[in-house]
């Protein structure tokens, strides 16, 4: 079931009957594909400002203080400049990781089996040194701690062998997490690689190969991944060609058709970040980043529907955005309904905005 909610003074709605929006430019260009208007939401806060450029967030959710959750967000440079930051909900900086060379994305996964007992994780590409860096989430919400890397996309040359994007999926059968890497660049079909992680024993990991997958428009790349566990499935953003959907599992019979491919018109930048809000039952939207120089779109789709037809477009103040995160899980007081995180570009930081607020743009449209 949607939860539906009134109006809140945090939101500054405008709905404008418009078709375009202005681009860096200051050309205009298409925003929405079937959604008619626009809508602007206030963040409730910006994280702390980062030393370098910021890419990905992630949202890890705190087991029995929701208050606590913490919001985790890859700092895009070289070593020793590279890093993760870890922020508290109320966007001060609680960490900062670094010595990382070149992290882009992040992702978050709950009860890894690693040295007798389950763990929640963070993982990282870490391109220029072309791996996964793992990370353990202390379960008191404290911060993160190195808990090793493990090579990827082996054999490949030149950016083809750089990993960029990452969703991590863990099935629920058997509580195997897997890893699902795109690198920089890739074939047409087969663009993107599924690992199996795994206890190597000795506090060692391992990742094993099970498979290639995902078919790709042939311009700009492939980065943003997104897992939906509870539905099974991975999407990834073909940059210049759509929204593609694939079963996450690598043993289902039906791991090699691809299911859906959507979201093929009505965006004026680059596909770029995705992110699941996932309600009950099935509902809940798929988000996808129209990264724009000025004030990027965030489109939303319609989770349970296998065509996901489009929903509404909003947007956030944010520039040039890459990474988005979300999640439906009550984070407290603040954040109630959830919480929405969105890459700031030129202020080098991240923007948090309460999921009730987008909620309420969308059931104003029904």
């Amino acid at each position: 079931m949607i939860r539906r909610t009134f109006l809140s003074a945090g939101l500054a709605v405008t709905l404008m009957a418009a078709s375009s929006c202005h681009r860096g430019d200051g050309a205009a260009a298409p925003v929405a594909s079937s959604a008619s208007l626009v809508a602007t939401i206030k963040p409730v806060r910006a994280s702390a400002t980062l030393p370098n450029d910021p890419d990905d967030p992630a949202i890890w959710v705190h087991p029995t203080a929701p208050e606590r959750s913490l919001v985790l967000g890859t700092v895009k440079a070289a070593a020793p400049a590279g890093g993760v930051a870890v922020f508290g909900l109320d966007g001060t900086l609680q960490q900062l990781v670094s010595g990382i060379d070149r992290p882009n994305n992040i992702d978050v996964e709950y009860g890894f089996a690693f040295g007798g007992r389950a763990i929640d994780i963070a993982v990282v590409t870490e391109r220029y040194q072309r791996r996964l860096r793992v990370f353990t989430i202390a379960p008191d919400g404290s911060g993160i701690a190195d808990l090793g890397a493990v090579p990827v996309l082996e054999g490949q040359a030149g950016e083809a062998g750089a990993p960029m994007g990452i969703g991590l999926y863990r099935r629920p059968r058997d509580g195997a997490v897997f890893a699902i890497v795109a690198p920089k660049t890739g074939p047409a079909d087969g663009y993107l690689w599924q690992y199996r992680l795994q206890d190597a024993g000795g506090g060692r990991l391992s990742a094993v190969a099970v498979r290639r997958f995902g078919r790709f428009g042939g311009t700009g790349e492939i980065e943003a991944v997104a897992v939906d566990d509870e539905g099974g499935h991975v999407y990834y953003a073909d940059e210049d060609n759509g929204i593609h959907k694939w079963q996450a599992d690598p043993d289902r019979e039906d791991a090699s058709k691809e299911l859906a491919h959507f979201a093929r018109d009505g965006f004026a930048g680059d596909r770029e970040g995705l992110a699941i809000y996932a309600g009950r039952d099935g509902a809940g939207y798929i988000i996808a980043t129209d990264q724009l120089p000025v004030n990027s779109g965030y489109h939303l789709y319609r989770r349970e529907m296998p065509d996901h037809a489009a929903v509404r477009v909003f947007s956030g103040g944010a520039d040039s955005t890459d990474g988005i995160e979300a999640t439906s899980r009550d984070l407290g007081v603040e954040f109630p309904g959830g919480l929405f995180v969105a890459m700031n570009s030129s202020a080098r930081n991240f923007l948090f905005y309460r999921w009730s607020d987008i909620q309420a743009v969308i059931d104003a449209k029904k």
